[in-house]
């Protein structure tokens, strides 16, 4: 089977240190964190940054320089950047960072409700980022969290929107959006085949909360990819906290292992996305 590559959210945007004391909020905690992950096996690192009390961020500045902590701390790595940022987030302040020209950044595909808020994404916006990306360079993962969405990228493509091949990553679990019942992995998949028709694609899925462990599982059956991290996922089983983000990514490179799926390095990564060296 294909190798499988790990992504890891070390923070995100809505995690705070009271529910995870582990959670690294400043530059310096995030890159060791990365350090450690890619240890473990991940080769991409998708990254939000909080200040220094934790609040979420979108500053430029602050993205920089953790940046330049990772890259430092774990040559190689594929850094992601959030464009998503906190629920409320203005899309200029979303869109920002994107002139640091990381490797990748995500796009979400669509408005929902996410949890008690409205998660904003409007069409235009949508197609707004895209553009700026293809300015900087910066292959976006498609976050997709139900099914129109994933109608909504082929149909950005047939546009030219966006750019093939495609990069996928089912987010699957956030209350407002598809659970992570095991049958909607099967039918995202199944629509995601049909709808490319032969053409190259990737996907990977991000389970939320206790969905995190099975849907890995799922898609390294599947040949899919995997993310992990503490933006999605705080819990190593019910009730037992995870020590740190490495250990998450751990578990997945071992039952890859298991199952006969090759754990991509940061230079197999980078092949497989169609990225540049």
């Amino acid at each position: 089977m294909n190798p499988v590559i790990i992504t890891c959210a070390i923070t995100g945007a809505e995690t705070t240190r009271e529910k995870q004391p582990s959670l690294p909020v400043t530059p310096e905690q995030q890159a060791q964190a990365a350090a450690e992950c890619v240890k473990a096996g991940a080769s991409i690192i998708h990254l939000h940054v909080r200040e220094d009390d934790g609040k979420p961020s979108q500053r430029t500045e602050r993205f920089e320089e953790s940046i330049r902590l990772i890259r430092k701390a774990a040559p190689g790595v594929i850094i992601q950047i959030s464009t998503g940022g906190a629920v409320g987030e203005s899309i200029e302040n979303r869109a920002r960072p994107l002139s640091l020209k990381p490797e990748m950044a995500s796009l979400n595909l669509g408005t929902m409700n996410f949890g008690e808020d409205v998660f904003m994404n409007h069409p235009r916006d949508i197609v707004a980022l895209a553009a700026r990306m293809q300015k900087n360079s910066v292959v976006p993962e498609l976050e997709i969290y139900e099914a129109g969405m994933l109608e909504s990228a082929f149909r950005l493509a047939k546009q030219g929107v966006l750019r093939e091949p495609l990069h996928f990553q089912f987010v699957l679990g956030v209350s407002g959006g598809m659970s992570g019942d095991p049958r909607n992995l099967v039918h995202l998949v199944t629509l995601l085949e049909a709808g490319a028709a032969g053409r190259p694609l990737h996907w990977g899925v991000a389970g939320v909360g206790r969905f995190q462990l099975p849907l890995a599982v799922q898609a390294l059956v599947m040949g899919g990819h995997v993310r992990v991290g503490f933006e999605d996922n705080i819990f190593y089983q019910k009730g037992v906290l995870a020590t740190s983000n490495a250990q998450l990514v751990e578990r997945v490179a071992r039952i890859a292992g298991e199952l006969g799926r090759e754990v991509a390095t940061p230079a197999v990564a980078r092949e497989i996305l169609g990225l540049s060296s």
